[in-house]
């Protein structure tokens, strides 16, 4: 390891200016939306990080200040402020006007590093209306200023810290973003925030994140001791967990092997990677390697247990990932990180596979045998799992042979639209016959199909695909869909690319929503993270006065209509609309179809961890935790019933 000492200006390299950041903001740092201002915030964030990964900082503090300043502060070592004599400017300026310059670069000055796929310190600067930088060194400190990344000075030695940067040794940046830059907003998205930051304090067990939000007075620290195994806990939070957790650590070479194991009696799958506290979204060899080791130690196991040839009814991948809860996490030199995809969270290094594959099994192999009465939870899950996956295979195969799911029979109550183009084309699942009947007559048929939905749909949280094919107003809706479902699912034959839930507006209205969401969310995510999905806004109350008629969205709204409608003192007549059904053709389309004057709420997962567990918890067989949630949040419903 890196000690203090050796972190200096020579650990400092430059490999190119910072002239074009300001011209093309979005090259670096991927967007200038609001989404930009928190990359940027992350890239600051990652120095810190960089130092906690390295042993040096035990405590990151970052503060919203009122004025929209961002400030980050570490107890690290500090960046470097002596001179760099091939440049004759101090280490701190060039960390701050060079585009990739900082210690990273140098084999030496960092092993693991979060920062090297992204920006740095340099862009964040070329993007700020006015940033400060403090280091404290060896008892002094140090300061300089830059407006939009130019030096307003040199940096000078200060007696008083201007943002509370109060270690023995640390760096503090205060920075605020530029609005000519970020013209949507210079706010960051708090919850996003707070989100990442709870993410690496998990991956980074035993150091303090501190956050404090001046504007709406919030304070939040994250700190974990367990790192990745208080991690699993959290994602199984509200889950009948199996097991405990399985822990494999192993260091092979210059790469550490952190993998934590624990199965639940969900149907669904949880498995998250990371490389030095980089979230892997996308996987990469590291869950490749994973994946194999986990379905290989499974089937010798069974083959054990069962007394089976390696030939007899294999368990496969998809059987092992029911129920599953993993997190891969591997930590090893930054300079030779390849990343692939556009997005740059899919891991590519192609030896880390067999480092990972090799690590698991090895471990696996031995942990059932010495822990027989786990391996026969797990097996015995997967089993089920196996089963369920042949008859739903089995159920989807009768499906197809009628021609269903592969489109050429549309289901007769579905009044499909014109347009063939999918880009183009919307599909309303309707609740009820009679508002599905108001609904054919109001839509604009030439982009606009009806799918009537019969009372209420399963709850598919639980149901495995061959009773989810079997329930009627379902599988209508998949064929309608076009695309399939379960293993074989094709998303590019997706008929329509907007996809609109529109139920009335009370308690029943609402719980066919949720069951909808919910079969969405378990057997057909993509749809929500492409961006398909959404919920249809119709109007809460008709306000009337003669001829002059205003439609209310809200309780807000309706008391404005009243007040501006019935200022001349005549009266008026309020309609409260229980169901679609009770508005005709004309007024349906007009008030919630109409492209010119709907609402529609698109449906998106922020947080995809959250979700999981409020669908577990509201739409699962435990009662304990959505009694739990009830009561809390009783006082806070509006039921109109």
């Amino acid at each position: 390891m890196t000690t203090s000492s050796d972190y200096g200006a020579s650990s400092i390299v430059v490999l190119e200016g910072l002239e074009p950041v300001r011209k093309r903001p979005g090259m670096y740092i991927g967007t200038t939306s609001q989404l930009g201002v928190n990359h940027c915030l992350n890239e600051i964030i990652d120095n810190s990080i960089d130092e906690a990964l390295a042993g040096f900082a035990k405590n990151v503090t970052i503060t919203i200040e009122e004025n929209g300043y961002l400030t980050v502060i570490d107890d690290g070592r500090g960046i470097p402020v002596d001179v760099i004599p091939k440049y004759k400017v101090s280490a701190l300026e060039i960390v701050m006007t060079k585009l990739h310059a900082g210690g990273k670069f140098n084999q030496g000055a960092y092993k693991v590093s979060g920062g090297l796929h992204g920006v740095g310190a340099s862009v964040v600067n070329a993007l700020s209306d006015h940033i400060i930088v403090e280091v404290r060194k060896d008892g002094k400190l140090y300061r300089q200023e830059y407006k939009r990344g130019i030096p307003q000075g040199k940096v000078e030695k200060v007696k008083e810290s201007k943002m509370g940067l109060n270690y023995e040794n640390g760096t503090g940046v205060s920075f605020l973003p530029d609005p000519s830059i970020f013209t949507e907003t210079t706010e960051i998205h708090y919850p996003t925030l707070k989100k990442q930051l709870k993410e690496r304090a998990y991956l980074i067990k035993r150091v303090m994140f501190h956050i404090y939000n001046k504007k709406v007075n919030d304070r939040t620290a994250y700190f974990f001791d367990g790192g990745i195994l208080s991690l699993i806990n959290d994602l199984n939070r509200g889950k009948k967990t199996l097991h405990e957790a399985i822990f494999i650590n192993k260091m092979v070479g210059d790469k550490e092997v952190e993998v934590a194991i624990q199965y639940n009696d969900s149907m669904a799958e949880s498995v998250y990677s990371f490389v030095n506290v980089i979230n892997t979204h996308e996987g990469g060899t590291h869950l490749t390697g994973f994946r194999i080791a986990l379905t290989k130690c499974i089937n010798n196991y069974a083959r054990k247990e069962l007394a089976q040839k390696d030939t007899e009814d294999a368990l496969t991948g998809d059987d092992v990932k029911e129920g599953l809860t993993a997190i891969v996490y591997i930590k090893m030199p930054s300079t030779n990180l390849q990343f692939e995809g556009q997005t740059k969270t899919k891991l590519g290094n192609s030896e880390v596979q067999s480092v990972v594959q090799q690590s698991v099994s090895e471990y696996l192999d031995v942990y059932f045998e010495e822990n027989p009465k786990v391996g026969k939870e797990i097996l015995g899950k997967i089993l089920l799992a196996q089963k369920a996956r042949l008859a739903a295979k089995a159920a989807k195969e009768a499906v197809m042979r009628k021609g269903a799911l592969e489109g050429s029979a549309l289901p007769g109550k579905l009044a499909d639209c014109q347009e063939k183009d999918p880009a183009l084309s919307e599909l309303f699942m309707v609740e009820g016959n009679s508002a599905g009947g108001t609904a054919k007559q109001g839509r604009d048929r030439k982009f606009q199909a009806i799918l009537p939905l019969r009372g209420k749909v399963l709850n598919t949280e639980r149901a495995y695909l061959d009773k989810v094919l079997a329930f009627k107003e379902i599988k209508d809706l998949v064929i309608a869909l076009g695309m399939g479902i379960g293993e074989t699912i094709d998303y590019k034959k997706l008929r329509y690319h907007k996809i609109v839930i529109m139920t009335d507006a009370d308690v029943d209205g609402e719980h066919i929503m949720t069951l909808l969401l919910t079969f969405f969310f378990r057997h057909m995510p993509q749809i929500i993270e492409n961006g398909h999905l959404y919920v249809a806004q119709p109007p809460l109350y008709k306000i009337q006065q003669g001829k002059k008629i205003e439609y209310a969205y809200s309780e807000d709204q309706k008391e404005k209509a009243v007040k501006r409608i019935g200022a001349n003192g005549i009266n008026i007549n309020i309609q409260r609309y229980k169901g679609l059904g009770e508005m005709n053709p004309e007024q349906l389309w007009e008030t919630t179809m109409n492209p010119v004057n709907r609402v529609l709420k698109k449906i998106n997962i922020e947080d995809t961890q959250e979700a999981d567990y409020v669908f577990t918890m509201l739409m699962g067989d435990e009662v304990p935790p959505r009694k739990k949630f009830i009561v809390t949040h009783a006082k806070s419903a509006n039921l109109d019933i």
